[in-house]
């Protein structure tokens, strides 16, 4: 698979584009029930593969998206970071999200909060995404995610909370919504900025 998707390098991780050989590890952490605790169901490799490819042609078709993290010292693949923008509407939308999923076992060293820190760098200085800001979202209970968007200057004002629109049968369809503004992101975070084909 060949995307033109820009490669970043934090102290300890590399955001690069995605690879065949990655889909059987994103499929493992999918299934995790632990890593998916706060979505409606795990997924099969099938869907996973889907949402790998997914991600490639978001690159190729908005000039940005989601990359894969690697640390460097292992060359180990632990998940994705990165930038998207929901379909659905909402009072916040159109806009650009900052998310991640993380491999358990990539849990509790802060690699989250780096990799999107370079992210959110990255995009302050490419983008222009509605009203100035960058969101994030996640349910009321995921309190790990709710740290990093903290942990990223990321700011919550209760009276944006709402019900996803696409989980209406969910028990925890409830979600939190954090901004932060473009000003001021591009100063540090990431070195390089090379295209990887």
């Amino acid at each position: 698979m060949t995307a033109v998707t820009p490669q970043l390098q934090t102290e300890r991780l590399l955001l690069r584009g995605w690879r065949d050989d990655d889909k059987p590890i994103y499929a493992a952490l999918n299934a995790d029930p632990d890593v998916m605790e706060h979505f409606p169901a795990t997924l099969t490799a099938a869907q996973s593969g889907e949402m790998v490819d997914l991600f490639v042609d978001g690159w190729a078709q908005r000039g940005y998206g989601l990359w894969a993290v690697e640390v460097l010292d292992s060359g180990r693949f632990i998940g994705f970071v990165g930038l998207s923008s929901p379909t659905w509407e909402m009072p916040f939308t159109p806009c650009i999200e900052v998310g991640w999923r993380l491999a358990k076992e990539a849990w509790g060293y802060g690699y989250a909060p780096e990799a999107a820190k370079a992210a959110l760098a990255w995009g302050a200085d490419h983008l222009d995404p509605p009203r100035g800001e960058f969101v994030s979202f996640t349910t009321v209970a995921n309190t790990k995610s709710r740290r990093v968007m903290e942990k990223l200057g990321m700011r919550h004002d209760p009276a944006d909370d709402f019900d996803h629109p696409l989980l209406p049968d969910w028990t925890e369809q409830r979600h939190v919504l954090y901004r932060i503004g473009r000003a001021g992101l591009a100063a540090d975070g990431a070195q390089g900025d090379r295209p990887q084909g």
